[in-house]
């Protein structure tokens, strides 16, 4: 019999904790061994989220500190940045896929300037791989940490990062316009995500300076191979989960050669797919999957494209993606535990 990989989620009282804790429940090789929460610590899964309740066997809510992280191979970090690196800092001998910020980018003093605080663990970052899983793959193998890119970052990248490697748009005048479920935000209570608030309205935020954007930068200027600077604006729709960016580029090309780039980079993808001419990606494409679809069009104005991504945010955009990773750190099939195929209705 073939041992299980033992893993630990820190943070599964969120929205991204859960997710991650419902596909690894039906994946062949994990089994549970530690769940975190500790402002819940001592309830069980099904006393903060009812559709657990046909699993009694997963384990009880503990303190992240409590755990004994010498009987875990893996563990899922799903906590708030900073407090994330400064917990996983002090752990070794295990495999850390994190889901939070503090590792994705690079260069310290970035983080201190979007996240207002020295980092917490400067010398875990050399290690740190940026798991965008289909850019990613020659170097998760090895990795003892992968740095779980954010959700926005994950479709923007997908969409645009092969047509700026090859040169085929203009890094420098990148615009995208970003619509994101509820589910984004978190868990935690704000007034601003009362249904009531959000219900029947749709709201831009983080105008002009949200902490995705120097990790798209980072990204993106590392494949034109030259600094990046987008423009990017995040809005919030009444809607569970769910996210679909569209990004306006411009280009010398022809629509037909961008759409032969993607679809050359994305031939044989499990998880990405370019649609077929004309069909415009949605949300209900990929609910509830680790599915991305995307499809570029042409602009009305000359030398601009449109290219449009969807994911599900708390799956490509989150914890399905950290399970991919996850995958193949371990050596297993990259697809394992992740076959479910979207929503519908």
């Amino acid at each position: 019999m073939i041992n299980p990989v033992r893993i630990a989620v820190l943070g599964a009282s969120g929205y991204t904790g859960a997710d991650l804790v419902r596909l690894a429940l039906t994946h062949p090789r994990i089994e549970i061994a530690a769940l975190s929460a500790n402002s819940k610590a001592g309830q069980t899964m099904a006393d903060i989220w009812p559709h657990f309740a046909p699993y009694p066997g997963l384990p009880r809510l503990v303190t992240s500190e409590s755990i004994a992280y010498d009987g875990i191979d893996a563990v899922f970090g799903c906590l708030p940045h900073a407090a994330s690196a400064s917990l996983l800092g002090t752990l070794a001998g295990v495999k850390i896929i994190d889901l939070s910020a503090d590792f994705r980018l690079k260069d310290t003093a970035t983080y201190a300037d979007w996240y207002g605080a020295e980092h917490p663990a400067p010398a875990l970052l050399p290690h740190a791989v940026y798991g965008l899983t289909e850019f990613a793959r020659a170097a998760l193998p090895g990795a003892t940490l992968a740095a779980c890119p954010g959700c926005y970052p994950t479709a923007v990248l997908l969409a645009l990062l092969p047509l700026v490697a090859a040169g085929a748009i203009g890094a420098d005048r990148i615009t995208v316009n970003a619509l994101s479920g509820v589910s984004g935000a978190g868990r935690s209570l704000k007034e601003a995500n009362l249904f009531p608030e959000v219900a029947e309205a749709v709201h831009p935020y983080g105008i002009g300076r949200h902490r995705h954007m120097p990790e798209m930068e980072q990204e993106l200027a590392r494949a034109a191979g030259r600094p990046v600077t987008i423009s990017f604006t995040p809005h919030l729709v009444p809607m569970n989960r769910g996210e679909l960016v569209t990004c306006i580029v411009e280009t010398a090309r022809p629509v037909a050669e961008l759409r032969a780039i993607l679809t050359d980079r994305y031939a044989g993808e499990a998880f990405v797919h370019l649609l077929p001419e004309g069909v415009a990606p949605a949300t209900r494409m990929v609910r509830g999957s680790n599915h991305a679809v995307i499809n570029v069009f042409a602009d009305r104005v000359p030398g601009r494209a449109i290219v449009i991504a969807a994911i599900d945010n708390l799956v490509k955009g989150s914890s399905g993606q950290a399970i991919q990773n996850f995958n193949l750190m371990f050596g297993l099939p990259e697809t394992m535990g992740l076959e479910q195929a979207p929503l519908f209705p």
